[in-house]
């Protein structure tokens, strides 16, 4: 009888030795998963996403412990954004971050109705169609834009203090971006109006040949400054090797570019609005619903100077410029 008994225990903890395997698997399966959809490689972005899983972590989810997070790139092909947010939408993701220009957003919003995005964008969200409110979007959508059109002015007026009476300025500009690039263009021409600057445009679109030509015009012209725009990431290291080749001062759309050796950007706080973003979606995991959670705006801005790039340059950055920089790089 013992024996009998002994024999049915050991078949059960056969039995249960065996579920394991399974029992962790479900709770593998359990995991929430994040998606994330971006326009940009996955190297250049390292540092916002590292932002995002920052603002994942403040909310109590840290990547391979109890979340899982699914990376798509399209490393600056835009044909295939619908194509990878259409992947996430059946991997049955919990939220889908869109992080980085309003072409991922757009394509996530075209996939799904019903699961929750997170995005970070530049524009104004609602002329880009994300949202119908910016205090209550409405919708499954919400997150941060950046706006960095409004910040075209600022930009030329730091340019003109360092280069006084340099004139033209060229400016190279995504010609990717159509839903932001046009409001962006004309904000920086009125802002070149009211500082008597006169802006020779570069529409380009982001790879190796078309910005290799485009700044052989830009020599070819003798435009001796220049303003880069936003949504040309991907090509960052082949900017700013062509800047410093070509010897063309430059102020720039975020402060990437200048720790990576260009000359001056201005722009909002890039990695707190990914950071903040990680928030959203972990409070999205936690049963927050896009709809109540206000869309973010700046609310600062960063002025950041590469000192090593402007002596290479034989500038002498104004010790106004140096007195209200928020980042110097020595």
């Amino acid at each position: 009888m013992r024996s009998c008994l002994r024999r049915r225990e050991f078949i059960a903890g056969l039995g249960g030795a065996a579920a394991w395997p399974l029992v962790a698997r479900a709770q593998q399966r359990a995991m929430p998963i994040i998606g994330i959809l971006t326009y940009y490689s996955l190297q250049i972005f390292a540092d916002r996403l590292a932002a995002f899983r920052e603002g994942l972590k403040e909310t109590g989810f840290a990547e391979g412990q109890n979340v899982s997070i699914e990376y798509h790139s399209t490393d600056g092909h835009d044909a295939r954004l619908a194509e990878l947010a259409a992947d996430l939408v059946r991997r049955r993701v919990a939220v889908i971050a869109t992080l980085g220009g309003v072409f991922p957003t757009l394509a996530a919003k075209a996939a799904t109705s019903t699961i929750p995005i997170v995005f970070v964008s530049g524009g104004d969200a609602v002329e880009n169609g994300f949202v119908t409110s910016i205090s209550r979007p409405e919708a499954n959508l919400t997150g941060s834009s950046t706006n960095n059109q409004g910040l075209a002015r600022k930009r030329l007026q730091f340019m003109r203090e360092l280069l006084p009476g340099t004139n033209p300025i060229a400016v190279l500009m995504s010609a990717a971006n159509i839903n932001t690039a046009p409001r962006e263009e004309v904000s920086l021409m009125e802002a070149a109006r009211t500082l008597a600057l006169q802006l020779v445009v570069f529409r380009v679109v982001a790879t190796e040949q078309a910005i290799d030509t485009a700044f052989a015009n830009i020599v070819q012209q003798r435009i001796a400054a220049l303003v880069v725009s936003g949504g040309l990431n991907n090509r960052r290291p082949q900017i700013i090797a062509l800047a410093a080749r070509h010897a063309i001062p430059a102020v720039y759309s975020n402060d990437e570019y200048v720790r990576a050796g260009g000359l001056i950007s201005y722009s909002s706080e890039i990695y707190h609005q990914y950071r903040e973003a990680g928030v959203y979606a972990g409070r999205i995991l936690k049963g927050d619903k896009p709809a109540d959670l206000p869309v973010m705006l700046p609310t600062k801005y960063k002025l950041a100077i590469n000192m090593k790039t402007a002596k290479a340059l034989g500038l002498s950055v104004p010790p106004t410029l140096v007195a209200i920089a928020d980042e110097i790089i020595q």
